[in-house]
C-alpha cells in the first residue's frame, strides 16, 4: 500500500479538491481526511458513516467536594488561573495536572475528555475516513495519527493499493502528523507571492522529515510570470513538478453542488487534474 499526502501551505489552495478529484479516477484506494481542525472532504463524498470512535487526547482535573478542604494550594500552583475553590474553568484548563500531583488530600482527579469523533464511512468511491476535532479542543496532531491508522488498517485489511490523505495546512503539529509514514507529499500552491513562499516553507519541513514531494500549481492562469518563476523554483531544488491547473468556474460550480470535480464539464481543469495525478502515481 502507498501513502499520498495532499498538503498545502495555506488554506484554500484546492487540496480538498484535487483529493476529490482522485475519489473518480478508481483507483484501489482508501481515503482520509487528516484536516481535524476543519474537515471537508466529506461534503463532497457524501459518506454513508458505518462508525463512530469518540477520541480522548487529553486529561482534565475532576475535584470530589467531600474532600477537598479549600486550601488554596491547587488556585495558587495553577499557572493558568482555571481552579478556584474546587472548580475548575474548563476552557482555561491545560490539562497540566499540577493540581492533581499537588493536592494534600488527594482531592484531585484527571479524567479523559473527549475532543473529537473519528468517522470511518462508506461512499460511492470506496472507504473513507475524517474526524473532527470538538470546539475550542486541541491535541489535532494526536487526532489526525489517529485518522492515519484507521485509514492504514481499512486499507490493508481490504487489500487496496492506496491511501490518499487529504491533509492540513501550514507546517504545524497536525502536518507534521500527517507526513509521518508517507511515501509521498502532493504539495498543492497558487501563483501568489505568498503561495511560493508558503512552498518554501513546506518543502523545507517535508525535507527535514525526509518524505519526498512534488508540486502542483492551481489556478495557474491567474498569473504566468509567477507560476514560470514557481515551477523554475522547483527544478532548482530538485522537486518533481507534476502540472498545472487552470482556473474553471466549473470547478466551483461543482464545489457547490457538493460533489467532486469529474470530466463532465469542467473541460480543461478536470484534465488537468487528472494529468496531475498521474504523473504523481508515476513517482510512486
Amino acid at each position: 500500500m502507498r501513502e499520498i499526502v495532499v498538503l498545502s501551505g495555506k488554506g484554500g489552495t484546492g487540496k480538498t479538491t484535487l483529493t476529490g478529484m482522485f475519489a473518480t479516477l478508481g483507483y484501489p484506494a482508501v481515503l482520509a481526511d487528516a484536516d481535524v481542525d476543519a474537515a471537508n472532504l466529506h461534503i463532497i463524498l457524501e459518506p454513508l458513516v458505518l462508525e463512530t470512535e469518540p477520541f480522548s487526547g487529553g486529561r482534565q482535573p475532576v475535584v470530589d467536594e467531600e474532600k477537598c478542604t479549600r486550601c488554596g494550594v491547587c488556585t495558587e500552583l495553577c499557572r493558568f488561573d482555571a481552579i478556584h475553590d474546587g472548580t475548575v474553568d474548563e476552557i482555561a484548563c491545560e490539562g497540566c495536572g499540577v493540581c492533581f500531583h499537588a493536592c494534600p488530600v488527594g482531592a484531585v482527579e484527571m479524567e479523559d475528555v473527549v475532543n473529537g469523533q473519528l468517522y470511518t464511512c462508506s461512499t460511492r468511491y470506496g472507504p473513507f475516513v475524517y474526524a473532527e476535532l470538538g470546539i475550542a479542543q486541541e491535541n489535532s496532531g494526536k487526532l489526525v495519527v489517529r485518522v492515519k491508522q484507521r485509514a492504514r488498517a481499512l486499507a490493508e485489511q481490504e487489500g487496496k493499493e492506496y491511501l490518499v490523505v487529504d491533509g492540513p495546512p501550514g507546517i504545524g503539529c497536525p502536518v507534521i502528523a500527517s507526513l509521518a509514514g508517507a511515501d509521498l507529499a502532493l504539495v498543492v500552491t497558487e501563483p501568489t507571492p505568498a503561495g511560493l513562499h508558503d512552498l518554501d516553507r513546506l518543502l523545507g519541513a517535508a525535507r527535514h522529515f525526509e518524505v519526498r514531494t512534488a508540486v502542483c500549481i492551481n489556478k495557474a492562469d491567474l498569473d504566468a510570470r509567477l507560476a514560470n518563476d514557481i515551477e523554475n523554483y522547483c527544478r532548482a531544488q530538485g522537486v518533481p513538478f507534476a502540472g498545472r491547473i487552470p482556473f474553471a468556474r466549473e470547478v466551483v460550480a461543482s464545489l457547490v453542488a457538493r460533489r467532486p470535480v469529474t470530466g463532465d464539464g469542467a473541460g480543461e481543469a478536470a484534465r488537468a487534474m487528472r494529468d496531475v495525478w498521474q504523473r504523481t502515481l508515476a513517482l510512486l
